[in-house]
């Protein structure tokens, strides 16, 4: 395991990692991994503690691999299901947080539709001066912190598996593409990917890409050198501005059309059309946007001949990538952002728990 301390309570937000503790994290995974190889894949690294999986939202893939990640550990898993809770009685959520942690509770595990709920619960809990540690699993139009991570990390390891980095990003040209308006993943992998170096190019519709999005990533988060978030959005729908000389070099660029960002793309992350939090029809149709903006092996052409292609799930197949091109090793890490996931999310879990014991 790393030895570099690790003194983060929560983890709600990638807009303050440091470089430190990406690489914390990406070492300790892939620690994680390596036990999950063995034939034997529990560590009694969390025995005794409790981690509450509180999903307020439905999910697949973060929730069963959370709970996975737990009892690998050998954590005790409690898992919330709203539908079935004291919720649908009127209870609110903060005294819902705070039944769990009268039970024992060490980890809270959130998600919810709504922003910010996994930071009202935290400064409910640090209020109540208690040691329980939030890891917000996804809220709203926010954020998606491990789900970056796992991404990181699954870059990272096909690129050095033996030693992944965040370091190993710096210069690679990293397209993201599809419902960015929407996608509180999109959000926590241009953190991530901007910390690395990396370039990162959005290209989305305009309706789902509004030229004012670059401007969150421009505010002072209080943590982070303001020089090493260079904004350069689009001047026109093919590419992106030039900077003035005496300006850094662009880390983020915007595209409202797909051709650019893939040009020479070492990496090409995809995006769900989020139709459920569309309030307005954003689109003229599923066959126009997968013709403009759907992923093909044709698109792919555009990119470096070693390109991989990524999606967090769940996939729109025939919509947001071709259904052969998902299916195929040779281009898709989909199904390695899966396995990735666990080792990650037990990587969290232990730097958020390793202090309570």
């Amino acid at each position: 395991m790393p030895t570099t301390t690790w003194n983060r309570h929560h983890v709600l937000s990638l807009a303050d990692f440091t470089t430190a503790e990406y690489d914390t994290v990406l070492q300790t995974a892939a620690s994680f991994q390596e036990v999950l190889s063995r034939r034997t894949k529990k560590v009694p690294t969390l025995q005794g503690q409790v981690v509450a999986n509180l999903f307020f939202e439905s999910s697949t893939r973060t929730r069963s691999s959370f709970e996975i990640a737990a009892k690998r550990l050998s954590a005790d898993t409690l898992n919330f299901a709203a539908a079935t809770s004291s919720m649908t009685k009127g209870e609110t959520i903060l005294d819902t947080a705070k039944t769990y942690l009268a039970m024992g509770t060490d980890i809270m595990v959130i998600r919810h539709r709504e922003a910010g709920v996994p930071n009202a619960i935290a400064a409910e809990m640090d209020r109540l001066g208690v040691r329980v540690s939030v890891l917000n699993a996804g809220d709203g139009q926010h954020e998606h912190p491990s789900q970056a991570l796992l991404d990181l990390f699954t870059i990272c390891t096909l690129i050095d598996p033996a030693n992944p980095r965040l370091e190993l990003l710096k210069g690679k040209k990293i397209a993201i593409v599809g419902d960015i308006l929407h996608s509180r993943v999109a959000r926590s992998n241009i953190w991530s990917l901007i910390a690395s170096g990396a370039q990162v190019h959005l290209a989305a519709p305009p309706t789902l890409l509004p030229k004012l999005f670059a401007e969150y990533f421009s505010e002072d988060t209080g943590d982070r050198s303001q020089e090493s978030l260079v904004i350069s959005p689009s001047s026109s729908p093919a590419s992106p501005a030039s900077p003035a000389p005496s300006s850094p070099s662009p880390q983020l660029f915007l595209h409202w059309q797909l051709e650019p960002a893939l040009q020479d793309a070492d990496f090409v992350m995809t995006l769900r059309l989020q139709k459920e939090r569309m309030t307005a029809h954003l689109l003229p149709s599923l066959r126009e946007y997968h013709q403009l903006f759907g992923i093909t092996r044709a698109k792919l052409q555009l990119c470096k001949p070693n390109v991989k292609v990524l999606h967090p799930g769940p996939v729109n197949r025939g919509v947001e990538i071709s259904s052969d091109l998902m299916d195929d090793p040779e281009f898709s890490l989909i199904q390695s952002q899966v396995t990735s996931g666990v080792a990650v999310r037990m990587a969290l879990l232990y730097l958020l728990g390793s202090g309570k014991a």
